[in-house]
């Protein structure tokens, strides 16, 4: 089985430090990215199969990166992380092919569960 990338984007170092120890010890390949600029260099190069994006990144916010993500590889499922329940965005955030989103401070177990189904729905 190939080993599935999981790409975490958020500029708070803490919480990507976080999201790549519980996903690289279950086995997943992970990168992080403090913004958007370097996630889509990320998407380019690696090619991940996941990509736990937060919304509120400074520079390039959550909604433009999803719109290049998709725009560079429709086939990479992205989950959305908000610290607030900005409903506009995160329908827009829908629109634009997010599969679902966390609201911060997220259950990581909840989160857990949520990108391993994403990632074995994708691998059948």
């Amino acid at each position: 089985m190939e080993e599935k990338k999981i790409l975490i984007v958020d500029d708070q170092n803490g919480i990507r430090i976080l999201l790549m120890e519980v996903f690289s010890s279950e086995g997943y390949k992970t990168f992080q990215a403090p913004n958007g600029k370097i996630a889509l260099e990320i998407v380019q190069s690696d090619a991940p199969d996941l990509v736990l994006l937060d919304m509120k990144i400074p520079g390039m916010d959550g909604l433009e990166i999803l719109r290049h993500i998709k725009e560079a590889n429709p086939e990479i499922k992205v989950i959305m992380m908000t610290a607030y329940g900005e409903l506009n965005i995160i329908k827009q955030a829908t629109d634009l092919g997010a599969l679902m989103h966390f609201t911060k401070p997220f259950d990581i177990d909840e989160i857990r569960i949520a990108v391993h189904e994403q990632l074995r729905s994708g691998s059948l």
